[in-house]
């Protein structure tokens, strides 16, 4: 019982208040057009980290949202209840030492790079890009807005 009960605490962590963020557990994840494996793949996302929205919840599916609008099913399994964030925009993101834009810039990161995020306070959030931190305005980041089901 108490091995059944161990399986179901994962999933349970994701069935939070929606809308909430989540991002990519495996380096690739098929997206469908319905919530079961017998629905067609519309979308074949190749990257461990990416950041969704999850905005409705069937069963042990997710209904998500990429950065670029595209919604579609993608099974609870392969999606971590950790909050990413990518950089977006225009040209380079400032990674500064402190949330502030007077705090000097550590690096710059391109548009596309995948951030392990915790909150977001002030317009800035605490990201780890592979490995390093820093701060980055939230403006620049999508996943940086906090939805009812972040925790």
């Amino acid at each position: 019982m108490l091995a059944a009960g161990s399986l179901v605490a994962p999933l349970a962590a994701q069935d939070r208040t929606l809308p909430y963020w989540a991002s990519l557990r495996h380096e690739k994840v098929n997206m469908r057009v319905g919530p079961s494996t017998e629905y067609p793949v519309a979308w074949v996302y190749l990257r461990k980290g990416l950041p969704v929205k999850v905005v409705r919840i069937r069963e042990g599916w997710r209904l998500v949202e990429d950065h670029e609008g595209t919604q579609g099913w993608i099974s609870a399994s392969q999606l971590d209840p950790e909050r990413g964030g990518m950089v977006i925009g225009t040209g380079l993101a400032e990674v500064r030492a402190g949330p502030s834009a007077g705090a000097a810039v550590s690096w710059r990161a391109e548009p596309g790079v995948i951030a392990r995020m915790k909150r977001c306070k002030a317009g800035w959030c605490e990201v780890d890009i592979a490995g390093r931190k820093g701060f980055v305005a939230a403006a620049r980041l999508w996943g940086a807005e906090d939805l009812p089901g972040d925790e």
